[in-house]
């Protein structure tokens, strides 16, 4: 899985098994506006009936797995966020930006790893199959 992340000093990809970065010509495309009627909503992705918020709270995320009927906190521990991104062929894996650190879970919002990658201000962040 390929994270394409715009930043402040240009646009990388991250491999999100390697860790690797380069430098990448393709921007992240922007996210369509998923509306959503929640306090403090900063960025929200779907695919499907999945749906994963960001929220200026604590913890930053929530999960739905209904189309935003019921939702569950996760993220517990997270810093405050800046976009998230799900992998529409497999929702259950997701990125969380951070000012400049990217998150991934991959078992649906219960876990959320930390890349060792340091990246420029993050603005934007978009999932692709490798």
């Amino acid at each position: 899985m390929i994270a394409l992340v715009a930043t402040a000093r240009g646009a990388f990809a991250v491999d999100l098994d390697a860790e690797e970065v380069e430098p990448s010509s393709d921007a992240p495309e922007p996210a369509a506006e998923v509306l959503l009627n929640l306090p403090r909503l900063v960025a929200a992705a779907a695919a499907g009936a999945v749906v994963y918020a960001l929220v200026d709270a604590r913890p930053p995320i929530l999960v739905s797995h209904d189309a935003g009927s019921t939702w569950r906190a996760c993220g517990h521990g997270l810093p405050p966020g800046r976009a998230v991104a799900l992998s529409p062929e497999m929702p259950d894996v997701a990125v969380f930006a951070a000012r400049n650190r990217l998150y991934v879970t991959r078992d649906g919002g219960r876990f959320w790893t930390g890349l060792a990658v340091e990246l420029p201000e993050i603005h934007g962040i978009e999932l692709r199959e490798a």
